[in-house]
């Protein structure tokens, strides 16, 4: 017969209750254990809240989970951790998804499969009841996790749908082509930065973090998150619409554009402090919570329990990242070099000269054209036939984006009709800049998306007759003195290279070594 105590909540003294520290031993060991198995996907996170102000907000995530935990202190302290090993054993479908998302290249998939796991792991070592009782804060670790970038085309198309149902109800005359509006005051686009996924993750953000502090019925907080959704894309779109009305009202559409990042941030701020406002009526956070007297076991269970429990989560969660450490072992296909750009009538062009870079998972070689006045750097990198995705993704990014622009816009080059367009023309306006790239998968023109992603993982498995290949071609010019004037003649002669030069992709099709 088991004994067992009534233990009504201990006093607050600051220190790790005597039932707890097992639970803290084995807590401290498992995460370490799992920041090294995925240390990969830490720095990438870390990486991209640093460079991307969408997840700027993500440094904040710790701290706020932390305020939970501890204002769930007593309730918290009260319960008595048991532990679980069997749980250990969802760490083997989670490996198997971990596995998934890295052959298919998508980081982000990675990173919600490492928060899992770690999940998974409070609740091996925490038992259910405690892991229930701290699930506020727990599940909002998942912010941390940079998720949410595919989004940005939908909430493109949604906001450029608001400003032309707007514009029609205002009668302001306008051409709208794709992301491009025209209005007789002058031209506005709807960037990637524009779509406002910025605001929509930082409102959900504070949406969970809101519903946790003030109410205590799940039908609320529901409520009050689903509106932290709908309002800030709402709020984008009369955003986008009252940027271009005041272009029209103003005469000149750059004025109106003037510092339209910063005026959103105040109205977002102003759409925050209205979700407020419309939240505190139905406030539930003055009443009393129930007492916590819980039964807890006379003997606490043995540190080793707790330890055992958490090394069993890591090694089962080991799996996926030691099976895709032997398949990129096993890539043994040497890397062909670029193959150079043959001169012709209208151009001249100077030899490949072979660019070192140990961090390029690459062969990367540049090679300057010339024709007329219109000076160009071809920047070719060619990657293994076992390749991934994500590397082939990361180098096109890389070697394509505009230096310092925090802005910039994507549209294919279309040539002969019915043909299948190859190159992407990237433009940026601050600074001035323009480029294209061009991607080649299994020897034909890559369409970005989750069936090119399945097409390398699959070939990253039983190899490829092709090698992928990035191509960009940059115009070089002294883009901080050129007119507005001279940056549109650059981009018309940088297409007409292209659309004359076909032969640029040949060396796509050359099959693998």
């Amino acid at each position: 017969m088991s004994a067992s105590v009534s233990t009504a909540v201990e006093p607050d003294t600051g220190r790790v209750p005597p039932h707890w520290r097992g639970a803290a031993v084995g807590l401290a060991v498992g995460l370490v254990f799992l920041g090294l198995l995925f240390h990969q996907e830490v720095v990438a996170a870390v990486q991209t809240w640093i460079d991307s102000t969408a997840y700027n907000h993500c440094f904040l995530i710790i701290p706020i989970a932390a305020y939970l935990a501890w204002d769930r202190r007593d309730t918290l302290r009260a319960l008595a951790p048991t532990p679980l090993p069997w749980i250990a054993l969802a760490a083997l479908p989670l490996a198997v998804v971990w596995l998934a998302a890295e052959r298919l290249g998508i980081m982000e998939g990675r990173q919600l499969v490492a928060m899992t796991v770690a999940e998974t792991l409070f609740l091996g070592v925490l038992g259910w009841r405690l892991w229930w009782a701290a699930a506020g804060p727990l599940l909002y670790l998942y912010f941390l996790v940079p998720f949410g970038e595919f989004l940005t085309p939908r909430l493109q198309d949604i906001t450029t749908g608001f400003v032309q149902h707007g514009l029609d109800l205002l009668q302001v005359p306008a051409y709208i082509d794709g992301y491009v509006i025209e209005i007789p005051q002058g031209t506005f686009y709807v960037a990637a930065a524009c779509a406002g996924l910025r605001f929509l993750i930082a409102s959900i953000a504070f949406g969970c973090l809101y519903a946790l502090l003030m109410y205590r019925s799940p039908v609320r907080r529901a409520v009050f998150i689903f509106a932290s959704i709908v309002v800030p894309i709402i709020a984008n779109g009369l955003r986008a619409l009252g940027i271009v009305w005041l272009g029209y009202l103003l005469g000149s559409a750059q004025a109106a554009a003037a510092d339209h990042v910063l005026y959103g941030w105040i109205f977002f701020s102003l759409v925050i402090l209205l979700l407020i406002v419309l939240g505190l009526p139905f406030r539930e956070d003055g009443a009393q919570p129930r007492k916590a007297t819980v039964s807890m076991p006379g003997v606490a269970a043995p540190a080793w329990r707790f330890v055992v429990t958490a090394v069993a989560v890591a090694v089962l969660a080991a799996i996926g990242p030691l099976v895709a450490f032997a398949f990129n072992r096993a890539e043994v296909t040497r890397i062909a070099a670029p193959a150079p750009i043959a001169p012709d009538q209208a151009c001249t062009a100077g030899p490949v000269q072979a660019v070192t870079d140990h961090t390029a998972p690459g062969r990367v070689a540049t090679q300057r054209v010339t024709c007329g006045d219109l000076l160009l750097d071809v920047t070719t990198e060619t990657f293994s036939p076992r390749s991934t995705a994500a590397p082939v993704l990361a180098e096109r990014r890389r070697l394509s984006r505009p230096p310092n622009a925090d802005e910039s816009a994507e549209s294919w080059l279309h040539g002969t009709a019915g043909a299948r367009p190859t190159w992407r023309i990237i433009t940026s306006a601050q600074p001035a800049f323009v480029t294209a790239v061009a991607m080649w998968t299994e020897g034909e023109p890559a369409r970005l998306g989750l069936a090119m992603r399945a097409g390398m993982a699959r070939d990253s498995l039983m190899g490829a007759r092709f090698m992928p290949v990035v191509m960009t071609v940059t115009p070089e010019r002294d883009w901080s003195t050129l007119r507005p004037d001279e940056v549109r003649e650059t981009e018309n002669a940088l297409r007409q290279f292209l659309l004359t030069h076909p032969e640029l992709g040949a060396q796509a099709r050359r099959p693998a070594g």
